[in-house]
């Protein structure tokens, strides 16, 4: 008898765990299922990685940096994949970043020389992402995520000068860079 009131309880669990589960596509999907794909590359760092002197740095920049959770970099390149996959793959990711909840805030380039499109999830002054795509036909596409919590865009765009700075050579970086260059260079 106990089993038998247990049974709708069981089943009424399971229905709520498959409806719950999300299956339709997401940028963080995309990069999950691709990070070792044939002719991507794919970085993972925390914001420690930078390594900024906090006594270097305004009260800004620091605020900007406390911000910010972690970096997801995603490439595909012309030199390890193919045209034709290329140009599904970024159809595929621009069509993801037309998601309601990504904002563009704007964009440079032309479909010749390529073109770099910046997103942002969130209000300018309370961001949780912020993506940066960027394609060439020449080279391929790179999809960079900066995911934090409650992130400032005013105080995010003053890190760029600070990460100029930034010796990246060592800290592995330049093996993303060099992958997404063209094979001329």
């Amino acid at each position: 008898m106990k089993l038998f009131f247990l049974k709708p309880l069981y089943f009424t669990l399971i229905c709520l765990l498959f409806l719950s589960c999300n299956s339709e596509p997401s940028l963080q999907t995309y990069y999950v299922d691709h990070q070792e794909a044939s002719g991507f590359i794919a970085m993972d760092f925390p914001v420690s990685f930078l390594d900024i002197d906090i006594n270097d740095i305004t009260e800004s920049e620091q605020k900007a940096i406390n911000s910010i959770q972690k970096f997801n970099m995603l490439g595909y390149s012309l030199k390890s994949g193919s045209d034709i996959v290329y140009k599904a793959e970024l159809n595929f990711v621009k069509q993801l970043l037309k998601e309601v909840k990504y904002n563009e805030l704007f964009r440079l380039g032309n479909s010749k020389d390529g073109r770099i499109k910046i997103y942002t999830v969130g209000e300018d002054h309370n961001m949780d992402e912020v993506v940066i795509l960027i394609n060439s036909n020449q080279v391929g596409f790179a999809v960079i995520r900066v995911l934090g919590k409650d992130m400032n865009l005013s105080e995010i765009m003053q890190l760029g000068p600070l990460i100029e700075k930034l010796d990246l050579d060592y800290k592995n970086v330049d093996s993303f860079f060099n992958f997404m260059k063209p094979s001329a260079l």
